[in-house]
């Protein structure tokens, strides 16, 4: 069915829909009803003043890792996995594709206006045209607008700020999985580091007790040692060998998870230990506040992501409110015909044509309103979820505040410890040589120092391990 409406119908048909596409339901601004942090968790975190490098940024910034890393190679490092990391690219072209469906949202609310141009010919039997033969044609161009929705209730508009809102989501997710891979190859180097370390102590105590162990082979060909000093003195020889194997495979094992996370093989000059550079200071200390706000969870990643999350699903249920009003669309074309192509722009040949469709639903067994009610249930779980992400990024902190209040005291102890075992392994040895102490006391002695140099290295991996796990729970990127 053709409608032929007058120029002032038109024109009144055109003014609802720019008011309709102003028009909105009321409901609650993006952005609006977000839970603040401090409605999940306390308004401060119990931290201890800590300083002595990169300072937290203000104002909501992201805190950048560049400033945390001070090891050249290690920077390079990130860099690479920054490029080749295949986690990111996945997580990038999420990013994209989340963009073009955005814009396919938002394509949706103007009007798709085609531009067609027809030709059609078509004979007439002689019996079926008075008993002369005939032959017709017809030309056309026209410009065509196919069932455009008035946004009236803006339901499209909705839809368009749940897909912006998913969208820079997906970015948040791009920047946790950033920070993600910059913490774990700077953890992975580390760890390389510090195995490296344990490798190379396993070594030098191997062939410490190596000489040990000649030394009580000698003096038992004297009378001096017992069977008991030599058997004990042979054992712990070949622990010292196994560690090093074991130290030797971890160190192999350490190199390919850092491979996997670069998406390469590393340069070997780029390794701790390449150029004989140590390696357990590679990451600098945050400057952390006494009283830190627990406003500064919400730089992370992963909280805005669930906050922008939460704004979709708001937007989806103005969408679906939206939708138990009535929708308007309009089809139209203009354009021009004629029989002939020599005429096809001449004088009156112009036609045109405008359909309004008003649809009201009526009847639909409740599945609008089943879908109001199912978009409803995902705010809440949605809203449930940036709690949680809170009070999860609330812990995280919380936990890794309270290591860093207690490392410096363990590693200043650790090493006086590791200090005393090699003065108390010196005066034995001295004592031995002196005929008067045993082997035995000797390889105790030896064993005691060499625990507490491994404690000690894997100290001082926790304490670096702890720098890099503040950067990422605060909000690093």
């Amino acid at each position: 069915m053709r409608l032929n409406l007058s120029p002032m119908t038109v024109a009144t048909l055109l003014a609802l829909a720019l008011l309709g596409g102003c028009a909105s339901l009321g409901g609650p601004a993006a952005g609006d009803g977000t839970p603040a942090a401090t409605a999940v968790v306390p308004a401060t975190l119990a931290a201890p003043a800590v300083s002595g490098g990169a300072a937290l940024p203000g104002d909501g910034a992201a805190l950048d890792w560049r400033p945390l890393v001070r090891d050249d190679r290690l920077v390079r490092l990130i860099d690479q996995a920054l490029v080749n990391n295949r986690d990111l690219r996945l997580a990038t072209l999420a990013i994209d594709a989340a963009r073009a469906q955005y814009r396919i949202t938002d394509a949706n609310r103007l009007p798709t206006v085609n531009a067609s141009v027809a030709g059609s010919a078509s004979r007439s039997a002689a019996d079926l045209s008075g008993g002369t033969a005939s032959t017709s044609r017809q030309v056309s161009v026209s410009l065509g607008m196919a069932a455009w929705e008035l946004d009236l209730w803006g339901r499209l508009a909705s839809l368009k700020d749940s897909a912006l809102s998913t969208y820079l989501a997906t970015g948040q997710t791009r920047a946790s999985v950033q920070a993600s891979l910059v913490t774990e190859v700077a953890q992975a180097w580390l760890t390389l580091a510090a195995d490296r370390q344990r490798e190379l102590l396993a070594r030098q105590t191997l062939e410490t007790r190596q000489r040990s162990l000649e030394l009580t082979q000698r003096r038992q060909a004297l009378g001096v040692a017992t069977a008991l000093d030599l058997a004990s003195a042979q054992a712990s020889a070949e622990t010292a060998r196994g560690d090093l194997a074991s130290a030797a495979a971890q160190v192999v094992q350490d190199h390919n998870a850092l491979r996997l996370l670069l998406g390469a093989e590393p340069d070997a000059a780029l390794l701790p230990g390449a150029d004989g550079r140590e390696a357990d200071q590679a990451a600098t200390l945050l400057t952390v506040p006494a009283d830190l706000p627990s406003s500064v969870l919400l730089r992370r990643p992963d909280v805005r992501s669930a906050e922008l999350t939460l704004q979709a699903a708001r937007a989806d249920v103005e969408a679906a409110r939206a939708a138990l009003f009535p929708t308007l669309t309009l089809t139209a074309s203009a354009g021009t015909a004629s029989n002939a192509l020599t005429g096809l722009f001449a004088a009156g040949n112009g036609i045109w044509s405008l359909a309004p469709t008003l649809k009201l639903p009526i009847l639909d067994g409740g599945a609008s309103r089943s879908a109001l009610e199912i978009a409803r249930i995902g705010e809440q779980q949605q809203r449930a979820t940036y709690d949680k992400a809170i009070q999860t990024a609330f812990r995280e902190v919380a936990d890794a505040l309270a290591v860093r209040a207690s490392l410096a005291e363990r590693l200043d102890a650790q090493q006086r410890l590791v200090d005393a075992y090699a003065r108390s392994l010196e005066l034995v040895t001295r004592r031995q040589q002196a005929g008067a102490e045993s082997t035995l006391a000797v390889l105790d002695a030896q064993r005691s120092l060499y625990s507490a140099q491994q404690a000690l290295i894997t100290l001082r991996l926790t304490e670096q391990a702890n720098r890099l796990t503040l950067f990422k729970v605060l909000g690093g990127t």
